[in-house]
Parts: structure tokens; C-alpha cells; sequence
């Protein structure tokens, strides 16, 4: 079987991915949890996780009911490194919404036009309307990290998006934009596992690029830029939930009940929101690079 750039991602980890995260691969079970970190030694239970995501996802569609009826604007950040889980979250929290009111933004790179703007603009074209959800699947934080990994913007640009990233939030949640910020984490060998698991799927193989094969060879300057991103932009207004997402189970219930527990929406039930897992769902403190 063909494999998308030449095999590189096996290349990589036959070759030059270090020897713990090899042997780590290699011994794990199917349904292992990769790294010693994880709060959880295993995977949380398909049945229970079925049972949960169903009832939240009840809740979902009270919560996009009321915000058609209540005008409501609701956007919701997700970033992460490549393969933490950003895509799956995002369709467990839409799979039962009406999707003219449950928008996914998921832009490409700048347009010649785009590079000419403000570095925002582009973004904020899409922000929601008066009943509205929108999901970013990778967000204005593109320049925090993968930009500055790759040399796709100046030392300056970036300054200048720090500067300006917390006023601009702050303008959003003044606004009255419910505002979720979310940062996906995962491990590097439960990463390396799942570009593995994808290079050899024809049907997943369309979700990798070059950028992932090449920042396989970048994880410690994305630790560090993903620190200093956390520290820089984490505000009273507009703060950072990070999710352990080494268990994308956990990781997808866990952001789903965040939302809903922050959110005053109409015929509440408490009780199939639940409690948030702390040790799953915290601030930056949780994250680990």
C-alpha cells in the first residue's frame, strides 16, 4: 500500500523518534494509555463513555435551543498539537445540533490578500451571530505556535499578537460572546501512535500534511511556544482550559460538560452534566509538554 509522503512518519519512527517513545509504541496494547503522567491507568469504558456522551449530548441541543431563542453567541477555540483529538471533539459536540446554527471555521493558510491584513481580520469574519455556536478548529493562536515554530512570521508579528491578543478577547467578551478557549493535550508517543495509525488508513491519511510530518522532528520547540502561549494569553477574561486528551473518551466528555456547566441555559439538568474532572479538565497548570 501506497503511504502519503513516501512513508515518512514510519521513517521517522523507525529512525529518529527516541528510543523510549519506540519502546513505548511497540509494547503498548491496543487500548493502552501511552505515557506515565496520565492520571488514569486505563481507557475509560466504551459502554460508560456511550452512556454519558448521550446524555450530554441531550444537553447540547437544550443549549442550542436556547441560544436561538435567547440570542446567545457562542464560540469555542480548539487548539492542540497535530492528532490531540480537536476534530473528534468538535463532531461529538455537533453531531446532534442543527448545523446552520453549529458553524465549523477551519481556515487554510492566509490568501495573498490575508497576508496583507490585519492578522485577525480573517478570524473574526466569522464569529458568531445571535444564536449561533462556532467551533474553530485551530484559531487566531496559529501565530503563537505553529507559525513561530515554522518561521511563518517575525519575532515582531508575534510580539504584537501577544500584545494585542487579550485586548481583542476582552473586546469579544465584553461583547457578550460566550467565549471557550480550549488546548487539547496529548503525549508523544500516544501523538506518534496516532499519526502511525493514520499514515497506514486510507481513510484517515487525508488529515495529514506536511506540517505534521516535519513537526515530529519540532516536539521541543512546540513545548516551548505552546508554554509561553498558555502563560501569555491565560485571562480572568478569556482563560485557558487545557484537556488531557491521551483518552480521547474522557478528553471529549470532559470538554463537552464544560460548556455546559458554565452556561445558564433553559431546563438545565444538573445532574446529566455532572461534575467536571478536575485531573482531566484544569487550567495551563495541568498542561505538560
Amino acid at each position: 500500500m501506497e503511504l502519503p509522503f513516501d512513508g515518512a512518519i514510519s521513517s521517522f519512527f523507525e529512525t529518529e523518534a527516541p528510543e523510549d517513545i519506540r519502546r513505548e509504541i511497540l509494547r503498548a496494547e491496543e487500548d493502552d494509555i501511552l505515557g506515565k503522567s496520565y492520571p488514569y491507568s486505563e481507557r475509560l469504558a466504551l459502554k460508560a463513555y456511550e452512556k454519558d456522551l448521550k446524555a450530554l449530548q441531550i444537553e447540547l441541543a437544550k443549549l442550542q435551543a436556547w441560544a436561538r431563542e435567547s440570542g446567545a453567541r457562542i464560540a469555542i477555540l480548539f487548539e492542540g498539537r497535530d492528532a490531540a483529538g480537536k476534530g473528534g471533539t468538535i463532531t461529538r459536540f455537533r453531531q446532534y445540533l442543527n448545523p446552520r446554527g453549529a458553524r465549523v471555521v477551519a481556515l487554510p493558510k492566509p490568501s495573498d490578500i490575508e497576508a496583507t491584513q490585519w492578522y485577525f481580520q480573517r478570524y473574526l469574519n466569522h464569529l458568531p451571530a445571535a444564536g449561533e455556536m462556532v467551533f474553530f478548529d485551530r484559531s487566531w493562536y496559529n501565530r503563537g505556535v505553529v507559525e513561530h515554530v515554522f518561521g511563518f512570521c517575525t519575532e515582531q508579528q508575534r510580539a504584537d499578537f501577544f500584545r494585542q491578543t487579550p485586548d481583542l478577547e476582552r473586546m469579544l467578551v465584553e461583547e457578550g460572546i460566550h467565549l471557550f478557549k480550549f488546548w487539547l493535550n496529548l503525549g508523544r508517543a500516544e501523538q506518534l501512535r496516532r499519526f502511525l495509525e493514520r499514515e497506514k488508513d486510507p481513510l484517515k491519511q487525508w488529515k495529514l500534511s506536511w506540517i505534521d510530518v516535519e513537526g515530529l522532528k519540532h516536539w521541543d520547540s512546540y513545548s516551548t511556544a505552546i508554554s509561553e502561549t498558555l502563560t501569555r494569553s491565560h485571562s480572568n477574561h478569556a482563560p485557558w482550559t487545557v484537556i488531557r486528551s491521551d483518552d480521547k473518551r474522557r478528553a471529549r466528555l470532559e470538554a463537552i460538560r464544560h460548556v455546559l456547566s458554565a452556561l445558564d441555559y433553559a431546563r438545565k439538568d444538573a445532574r446529566a452534566v455532572g461534575t467536571c474532572d478536575p485531573l482531566i479538565a484544569a487550567g495551563p497548570e495541568i498542561w505538560h509538554g
